[in-house]
């Protein structure tokens, strides 16, 4: 093999990373040690947001770090590869994330709706990659593996057909017992 080329491997992200219309983190997760210190993370966080903020792009290479992104409304989603890391396989990790938690939030990316279901969007990214790993691309795969199951949600937030079912449960297995 020649020795200009890298050699392959499964390790493709070296960090996904979500941040607020004034570049504060929301979500990051770093799978390598480029960057081994949380303040120099946010030092490039900080810098990444500075360069991206306004552009109309969707990749940018910083500090020899392949970035590709894309902004809604409130929110900048990142995801991160080294210099010689193949952008598309890094846009469809952006993408099968963006797409996960749009899904999960209703199509409603904004930051306080994040916010609010910031343990599923935890979950999402977990699935999706990890240890720089591509798990998932698939969106609909992820938001499959991440939702809330019945049984786990308040009974004051369940819909009457939820109750009335989970009540026919209930009694089908108590009488079968």
């Amino acid at each position: 093999m020649d020795a200009s080329f890298p050699e392959p491997s499964l390790y493709t992200i070296k960090a996904v990373a979500i941040l607020d219309n004034d570049g504060e983190r929301i979500i990051a997760k770093y799978f390598d040690d480029t960057f081994p210190t949380s303040k120099e993370q946010r030092a490039f966080e900080k810098n990444l947001f500075n360069k991206t903020h306004r552009a109309n792009a969707e990749i940018i290479m910083l500090e020899g770090i392949t970035c590709v992104y894309r902004s809604n409304v409130d929110l900048f989603f990142y995801v991160m590869g080294s210099s010689n890391e193949n952008e598309l396989i890094l846009a469809s990790v952006l993408n099968c994330l963006y797409d996960s938690v749009s899904q999960m939030l209703r199509k409603n990316v904004e930051k306080r709706a994040l916010m609010d279901n910031l343990d599923g969007v935890f979950l999402a990214v977990d699935e999706i990659v990890d240890g720089g790993i591509i798990l998932e691309a698939d969106p609909n795969a992820v938001v499959q593996r991440v939702a809330l199951r019945t049984e786990d949600v308040p009974l004051t937030e369940q819909t009457v057909a939820q109750v009335l079912q989970s009540a026919k449960e209930q009694i089908k297995w108590s009488l079968l017992k």
